[in-house]
């Protein structure tokens, strides 16, 4: 009975001590209290939260890495869905560039020489966009790169379809313009030729019959008496009659006539004239008549065929009244010929 009420002590006394501090005085053989002050217990507890506060970081920290919510994996493969998405737009926009410069080339290089019209310049095609930067609130996103690259594409691909867009407009007024452009531009013979023996010298360099020295001829002579009818070779407008400021020295009574489209053409050498100046004609309407005024050496017509200003060779125009066969059999005589009446 005596050891079982030793025993109970004990463990009130251990319990006791349990909730408060004691430290051995081996001195005095016995427990001293120790007091705790305010400052130690806040200490304390400052620490015991410091480095609660560590392990969850380090727990948070772990679990983010190591560990994705359903809310993360669901915008992981949203992501992953778009930059897909991405990677094949940057592809069906480069076939769509492949398929436009296709359109662009045919349009420079097929239908607008058909219908004689200047293609549009590369720098107008292939113009950048000026400015400010206008992708600059895409720079932060993931994957920029990318995103920019393709909106940058997609810009592109828009002003040039733009671009062309108009330029088929253009086409589609040139083509139903076609009928007018037809009929405009120069096509027969100025005079009536069909034997071809009123032919004479043709383009290139000939030899001068009053000079005596070998000049290039750009224009072609054609043969005939005063008096023979001389016909306008397209639909247009008589610009300039009589003797012209625009003329060469020597050319005498002269009439030139704008077809429009970039077309002129010049007849010299006239004794008369039966179209005035301001005048529209229409291709075979007689214009003129043959004469030996100016530098000429015997009656004849001197014709020209000018393109933006710039002689061509007349024989290129005689499609209308001419087979393959006479066209050739013209040129070998025009050819042969070595000097020219003016």
């Amino acid at each position: 009975m005596t050891n079982f009420r030793f025993i109970h002590k004990i463990r009130i006394y251990l319990y006791s001590m349990g909730k408060k501090k004691y430290r051995f005085n081996p001195d005095t053989l016995s427990y001293e209290r120790i007091d705790v002050s305010l400052k130690e217990r806040f200490s304390k507890l400052l620490a015991y939260l410091s480095s609660s506060l560590a392990l969850a970081l380090v727990i948070v920290v772990v679990f983010v890495n190591f560990y994705e919510t359903p809310r993360s994996k669901m915008l992981k493969r949203e992501n992953q869905r778009l930059l897909t998405q991405y990677e094949l737009l940057q592809k069906d926009m480069g076939k769509i560039e492949d398929v436009l410069d296709e359109i662009q080339q045919r349009d420079d290089n097929i239908y607008r020489i058909i219908f004689e019209s200047e293609p549009i310049p590369s720098t107008v095609r292939k113009a950048g966009f000026g400015g400010s930067n206008k992708y600059s609130e895409l720079e932060n996103m993931s994957n920029a790169e990318l995103v920019i690259e393709t909106s940058r594409k997609m810009d592109v691909i828009s002003k040039q379809t733009y671009i062309q867009s108009k330029s088929y407009d253009e086409v589609l007024k040139l083509a139903l313009d076609k009928e007018k452009m037809l009929a405009s531009i120069p096509a027969i013979q100025p005079i009536a030729n069909k034997d071809l023996k009123r032919t004479a010298s043709g383009w290139g360099y000939r030899f001068h019959p009053i000079y005596k020295v070998r000049r290039f001829h750009y224009g072609m002579d054609f043969t005939a008496t005063t008096g023979t009818p001389i016909y306008a070779t397209g639909d247009g407008v008589v610009t300039e009659i009589g003797g012209s400021s625009r003329s060469r020295v020597g050319f005498g009574l002269e009439i030139i006539i704008d077809h429009g489209y970039g077309y002129e053409t010049r007849y010299a050498h006239l004794s008369a004239f039966k179209a005035k100046r301001g005048q529209s004609v229409k291709r075979g309407d007689i214009i003129g008549f043959v004469g030996n005024t100016g530098g000429s050496t015997a009656p004849h017509l001197h014709y020209e065929v000018l393109k933006n200003g710039q002689a061509v060779d007349p024989s290129f125009f005689y499609y209308k009244d001419l087979s393959p066969e006479e066209y050739d059999r013209m040129i070998e005589i025009s050819s042969n010929i070595g000097q020219t009446h003016d």
